[in-house]
């Protein structure tokens, strides 16, 4: 069987290694993207932390999409190959002043090692008179480490990186069995989808060597060490606004809140300013199969988009899903 895997971010190859795994005999798989280094994954933290707002089709699914995802990074972190991955632990705190809801998660309290009510002494920790707080444990998956050892690991069992923009799914049913679509914004053209909607994002990359614990402030002010020293400092959000180029303005604002939460920030050299889009779809992730035909060719195609904001996040639980749908859509269509 031939399998196609469009998109090169986290989820794309995340699938493709899950489909490695689960699909070892006679299985051909292609990921084909349109540039492999430069991704929505690139600009993201990749802190393990789902929004209790994520969902997919059913209470069920989502909270077994969130479980698979954190049972699979916490396995990398846990063995040989954690470091060269890029999968770490990490705790931090977030605050309020707002709500406690802001500082509770319904998905993860009951999912990570440790997720409590912050102590007095702890709202006291950063600059701002915070009411509520909490602390936790998680996880962290740096994109600039896990994305090249992903792809290293696909190749070393036999798969094909191809290069290259995909401008239709029927174009690839000569050639392929199975289509495995993880192409974000891009499903937007590639099927017509008019709820994927684009959601700009600021960060800042500054170099904080001292820093080891992560912080979530009020208005999308969030602050996450890497294990490599480099900071990500964010953000916001620009609903339906695609347009890549920084805003001084943005990002003096994000620069702004972060220092006011932790003032050591000011000293800290900045290494770098991005922008990305977060591929967010209304009404949930699209985890879906479909038998489509063209001409005298058929194929089994798996959409797999959607994520928003949590696609290094969530990518190893929908791509999981992905294996089951598309092992099931293959069994029905071998016996029509």
């Amino acid at each position: 069987m031939k399998i196609a895997v469009l998109g090169g971010g986290c989820v794309g190859l995340t699938t493709a290694l899950q489909l490695q795994e689960n699909l070892r005999n006679s299985t051909q798989i292609d990921v084909i993207a349109e540039d492999f280094g430069h991704t929505t994954s690139h600009v993201a933290a990749g802190i393990f932390r789902v929004s209790s707002t994520f969902s997919g089709p059913s209470e069920n699914i989502t909270k077994k999409w969130i479980t698979d995802s954190y049972n699979y990074y916490e396995a990398i972190s846990r063995s040989s190959e954690g470091a060269d991955a890029g999968v770490t632990s990490i705790s931090g705190y977030m605050y309020s002043n707002n709500s406690p809801k802001f500082v509770r998660n319904e998905w993860m309290e009951n999912l990570v090692p440790i997720y409590r009510q912050a102590t007095e002494s702890e709202l006291k920790l950063v600059g701002g008179s915070w009411k509520y707080g909490a602390f936790l444990a998680t996880l962290l998956t740096q994109p600039n480490q896990y994305l090249p050892w992903a792809r290293a690991k696909l190749q070393e069992n036999g798969a094909t990186l191809i290069e290259k923009p995909v401008d239709s799914l029927k174009k690839l049913f000569e050639y392929y069995d199975l289509i495995i679509n993880c192409t974000g914004l891009g499903a937007r053209t590639l099927c017509n989808d008019n709820k994927m909607i684009p959601i700009k994002g600021h960060v800042w990359k500054v170099r904080t060597p001292w820093l080891k614990t992560f912080f979530y402030g009020e208005l999308d002010t969030y602050i996450i060490p890497g294990a490599d020293g480099i900071t990500t400092l964010g953000g916001n959000r620009e609903f339906e606004c695609d347009d890549l180029r920084i805003c001084p303005y943005q990002m003096a604002a994000i620069r702004e809140r972060c220092e006011k939460l932790i003032p050591s920030l000011k000293k800290a050299k900045v290494v770098g300013q991005k922008t990305g889009l977060r591929p967010y779809r209304e009404g949930g992730v699209r985890v879906e199969a479909e038998r489509v035909w063209h001409g005298p060719y058929k194929a089994i195609v798996v959409h797999n988009y959607g994520h928003g904001g949590y696609g290094i996040c969530m990518a190893p639980g929908t791509s999981k899903y992905v294996v089951e749908l598309a092992k099931d859509a293959h069994k029905s269509t071998a016996k029509l």
